[in-house]
């Protein structure tokens, strides 16, 4: 799943913000990308890196 999040942050990028379950982030997207594909790309990697970053401390928390 995490990798079809980042193949879909290039191909779709409002769609990859959207498989995060982050409303505004996914309007945010949108508009980015309706400007440019580029900033849209970049603004949905960044969110999918967040994304996977607090699933990684969550499940070390809940291990720890």
């Amino acid at each position: 799943m995490k990798a079809l999040r980042y193949f879909f942050c290039v191909v779709l990028p409002p769609l990859a913000v959207l498989m995060t379950g982050r409303l505004g982030s996914f309007l945010l997207s949108l508009l980015l990308t309706a400007l440019g594909w580029v900033p849209g790309v970049v603004h949905a990697a960044l969110v999918v890196n967040d994304y996977h970053e607090e699933r990684r401390l969550a499940a070390a928390a809940g291990r720890a």
